[in-house]
């Protein structure tokens, strides 16, 4: 299963990074400020590129938003990421037993409750945006 929270927080600290240095931001500036493996980064803006956020220049570097901070929202780059799968962000654990009464039934039960905290999410993230995450934070040092 793929980890939602780094590769969340990675993606929108480097949206961040490239709105607040356009053109400036390449994939080790990138890498250093987030503290991780530049092919981190490199992987993260691919999704980023292919969601239609950033456009990235060749050869040279560098990167650029394709929107407005304040268009571009949280739920925007949940979905780049493409961190889900199927569409469902909790899974469950394969083949329980049948023959057992919770077994049986557990993911009927749990479903409808785990749907609706994906949605309450999602309309969470849906109603943030970048500009508001940037508005955040200090970056006059």
């Amino acid at each position: 299963m793929k980890q939602i929270s780094s590769r969340f927080s990675i993606a929108v600290h480097t949206l961040s990074l490239i709105a607040t240095m356009p053109n400036e931001c390449t994939g080790d500036l990138i890498a250093q400020s987030v503290n991780t493996n530049p092919v981190i980064i490199r992987r993260i803006m691919s999704s980023l590129k292919k969601a239609g956020l950033i456009d990235v220049r060749p050869g040279v570097g560098g990167a650029s938003l394709l929107r407005d901070p304040a268009e571009v929202t949280l739920l925007d780059v949940y979905r780049a990421l493409d961190v889900v799968e199927n569409g469902q962000l909790f899974n469950f654990h394969k083949n329980p037993n049948p023959a057992c009464p919770v077994g049986r039934m557990i993911e009927h039960s749990l479903r409808a409750e785990l749907d609706e905290a994906q949605k309450a999410m999602e309309r969470r993230l849906n109603s943030v945006t970048l500009q508001q995450m940037m508005d955040q934070v200090d970056v006059s040092d």
